[in-house]
Formats: structure tokens, sequence, C-alpha cells
């Protein structure tokens, strides 16, 4: 697990990369926000804050991806005084020849053993690459701005930044070696970024641990009192194909998979008082080669979304709920497989000021297995991540930033 000094790494390969590129070097974006006019209420960061936002999500980092936006971000801290180290992360699966990928770490100072608070999110986004556009006209809280990341979660890197800067350039009383920030690769698809980073805490020089840990994620600018967990599985059915004129000389896959999938859905699959009801959803069905003939084979992918039980174990009681209802659908028709899961997770949600959110995706707090008190915070909404239409609002940035340095000085006195 090897972390490297950002400045004999990083610089010569985004030289490297620039000289190949033909496109617009990022120094060289001519930053739309900062040739608008702005309203009078503008707070005094928010140039800084929409400059670094809209380069961040004018690069693509769909996961695998992520080598150029590390870099800018790299150099981004570096020039705004942070010591930076990167950590390799080895490429996806799937994306085994993707240029280098690695996790940013920042601090203040000499680095530390320990810290009073970590403030991280990720770096990557879902495809397909949305570019940046703001709304014209004079700027205010109420400008609309567009593209990938605004809000999942490059909103949370910028303001979590900006919100850093600030703080320690107008709060005196504030030690900036208390900080270490941490942005990661691949959250949205394995975690590979932070669990990465999580298995080397203890073989880091020095070891790193901090008291507690901010999670930067669209919570619609609420605190977030946690978080469901997730299973994520795929079943097979096997039939017997046939003519379509004689099903009952087959047995149709198709038929069994969607017996049990429907019993599944009307299934209880377990509730809680803080987490609501554990969901279930069939994300892929495959079936079946023609209308003409019986399926001898069916499959899907499905996840649920788990509302019950322990952080590490409580997806396990619901995989074993689907796989009993698969045995009794037929107990000899079905295969099930689950590559991963966890139970739902709670986070600090007492802090004077906040509302309070209770949201159903994933993050990455299940990926960061230390001893440390979590929040979860962002400006922008789940319901508008990952769709053709992300967006956020310049006031939910802003209101991110002044609400991120309140939960980074709670975290401090706590």
């Amino acid at each position: 697990m090897h972390w490297a000094s950002a400045t004999s790494i990083v610089f010569p390969a985004l030289l490297a990369l620039c000289a190949g590129q033909q496109q617009q070097p990022l120094s060289e974006i001519e930053h739309s926000g900062s040739s608008q006019h702005a309203s009078a209420d503008a707070p005094s960061y928010r140039d800084e804050l929409l400059q670094l936002l809209e380069t961040l999500v004018s690069v693509p980092s769909a996961n695998g991806e992520e080598n150029e936006v590390g870099q800018f971000l790299v150099d981004y801290l570096e020039q705004a005084g942070y010591q930076v180290d990167i950590q390799f992360v080895p490429p996806p699966k799937d994306h085994p020849d993707v240029p280098d990928r690695f996790n940013i770490l920042a601090w203040s100072g000499e680095r530390k053993p320990s810290y009073k608070t970590l403030v991280t999110s990720h770096i990557d986004v879902v495809p397909p690459h949305i570019p940046w556009e703001i709304e014209g006209g004079e700027i205010s809280k109420h400008t609309l701005i567009k593209g990938r990341g605004t809000t999942d979660a490059k909103g949370s890197v910028a303001t979590q930044i900006v919100a850093v800067n600030h703080l320690l350039s107008t709060n005196k009383n504030v030690n900036p070696e208390d900080i270490i920030l941490l942005f990661v690769v691949g959250e949205e698809t394995t975690g590979d970024g932070m669990r990465f980073f999580s298995d080397s805490l203890g073989h880091m020089s020095p070891p790193l641990s901090f008291e507690s840990a901010i999670f930067g994620e669209p919570t619609e600018n609420k605190l977030a009192c946690g978080h469901k967990g997730a299973l994520f599985c795929s079943a097979v059915a096997k039939g017997k194909d046939a003519h379509s004129g004689y099903p009952e000389m087959g047995k149709s896959a198709n038929e069994l998979m969607i017996k049990a999938m429907n019993k599944i859905i009307e299934t209880d699959l377990g509730y809680s008082p803080l987490f609501g009801n554990t969901t279930f959803n069939v994300g892929r069905f495959e079936g079946g080669v023609a209308s003409n003939v019986v399926p001898a084979k069916a499959f899907v992918d499905l996840s649920a979304r788990v509302a019950v039980g322990s952080e590490k174990e409580g997806h396990k009681d619901v995989q074993q709920k689907i796989w009993d209802i698969l045995q009794e659908t037929d107990a000899e028709a079905f295969t099930f497989d689950c590559t991963h899961g966890y139970g739902p997770y709670e986070c600090n949600c007492d802090v004077e000021g906040f509302e309070s959110i209770v949201v159903n995706y994933g993050t990455d707090i299940p990926n960061l297995d230390a001893d440390y008190v979590r929040y979860l915070y962002g400006p922008g909404s789940i319901l508008v991540a990952h769709g053709d239409h992300e967006h956020i609002t310049v006031g939910d940035l802003e209101k991110a930033v002044e609400d991120y340095q309140k939960l980074i000085l709670h975290a401090l006195s706590s």
C-alpha cells in the first residue's frame, strides 16, 4: 500500500498528459461563473467555490478514469498550501489498462499520527459525462448549475475544500493541524478507493487515526442520522427448453424467476423505526432466446436496501430470506450468489442548527473500518444524482460551505 509525494509523481505525469492531448489545459479553462455579475449578497468565497467546482465538473472522472481530475486536485491543494500525498489504487477489474488512479490525502504542517477530524468525499462519478452549465445573468443563490457530479459528489468536494480554507483563514482558534482531508476514487462502484485507504491505516508512516470523519454526499443540506445497508446479488433459474406450442414438455425458467421475484417483492424483508422498510429491486432480467421457445435459463441482478440488523451482519438475514423463497419456488432450479452487503449505518446527527434526514443510498462509511464518530452531510439531492438532469443551486453550495465549517467546529470541540 504505497503512498507517494504528490510533487514528485503527479506533476511529471500532468505535464505528459497535457502535452499528449489536444484538449484545453485545465489551467486555461475560462470560468463562466467569474465572468458573470454577482449579486450583492455574495459571500467572499463565491468565485473561489464556483471556479473550483467548474473545473472539477468539467473533467470526466467515471470509475477507473479519475486520473486527470485527481492530478488537478493535487495541484490545487498544493497551491493552497497543503502537504499532499497520493495513494495508488489498483485499477478496476473490468478496466485493467486505465491510467494510474489514486486517493489524495492533504494536511497542514507536519503529518501527525492522530487528527481530530477527517473531511472526506469521492472524486469519481457515474457515466456519462455531462458538461458544466450555469444559468446566465446575475449569479444569485437561486442560480442553477448543471453537470455530472454537481451533487454526487464534486459539489461536496468543492464545498469541503472551500470550507476548510475559509475556516482556517478566518478563525484563529482553529489549529490547522487538527484537520486532514481525504478524497478517494471508486465510491460509485465497489468502494475500492476507501477500502484500500482503510486497509492502509496501520501501515502508514506514521500510522493514521482520527476521532471523527465528515463524509460528503448529497443529503439536501441536512445532517444524516444514517443510511440503509445494501445487498447485491444475482440469481439464475434453470429450466428445460421446448417448443412453445407444447409448454408441458419443457420447464420455463422465466416463469420460475417471475414467481420467485414476485414473492420476494411481496415479502416483508424487515423494518426498523429509524430506517423504515427494507426495499427490493430487480435491476436486470434476462431469459430465453425467442418467443416461440420455452426458456431454459433466466438471470437477474437484484439488490436490497437493508433497514434491519447490525452494521456488518444485517444484510445476511435479508439474503437468507431471499434464498428461502428461491428454494420454496423450486429447490432444484435456482442458484444464488451475492457479491457484497452490509447492514444499516447510523451517524451522529445531534448537532445544533441542523435539520436531520435518513437516506436510503450507500456511502463509503462501511468501507472505512476504524473507530471514529461519523457525520454525513452534503449539498444537493440524491433524487437528481445519476440522472441526465443532475443539478444544484449556488445557494445550496454556499450553505454547505457554512455548514461544513459548523460541523468541523463541532467535531473539533467534541
